[in-house]
């Protein structure tokens, strides 16, 4: 019979690499399909799902579980790592543009940043992690609030920002088509 996440946190808490390892197996590829929606480049979201199960085993003794499940934490921080590495590549891209070596006229444009994803990207840290945890994953506002530590009006008043924001920047966005 397979263990369940609950049994296996168990196991990980204890040292468990083996346990570690089914953990990953069962959740990498809804953690992926999560940073490849917020980053542009696969491979970043490869690091991404990878930087957050390495944090998932360096801070197990501190992981917050909702329903015995480390998942909801696991995406919250590949969301945070997300960030992060969107926000090294802006900078890394920055700095390249104020080098002063020649240009390539023939290099490839930036990727369309005018949708929905965009427009969630947009979204200050705080919101995104709600829109996503709720929206995005499913998960119920109690279940959001406990993983990322805030009481469950916050989530409700940040969730409700952040749709607000998105209705705005949508209707924009479709008014630019007309």
């Amino acid at each position: 019979m397979e263990d369940d996440d609950a049994s296996l946190w168990e196991r990980v808490l204890a040292g468990d690499e083996a346990a570690l390892a089914l953990l990953f197996d069962r959740h990498e590829a809804r953690l992926f399909r999560h940073a490849r929606r917020l980053l542009t480049a696969r491979e970043d979201a490869k690091d991404a799902v990878t930087i957050g199960f390495f944090e998932l085993w360096r801070k197990r003794e501190s992981v917050r579980l909702v329903d015995g499940s480390p998942l909801p934490w696991l995406l919250n921080t590949v969301s945070n790592c997300a960030r992060n590495l969107e926000r090294s590549g802006r900078r890394y891209r920055t700095l390249l543009a104020r080098t002063p070596a020649a240009a390539n006229p023939g290099a490839p444009e930036g990727p369309d940043e005018t949708g929905v994803l965009a427009a969630l990207k947009r979204l200050p840290a705080r919101e995104q992690s709600v829109v996503v945890l709720t929206v995005l994953e499913g998960y119920p506002d109690r279940a959001a609030a406990e993983t990322l530590g805030i009481p469950v009006g916050t989530v409700k008043s940040r969730l409700a920002r952040a749709k607000a924001r998105l209705r705005e920047e949508m209707a924009s966005i479709e008014g630019a088509w007309a």
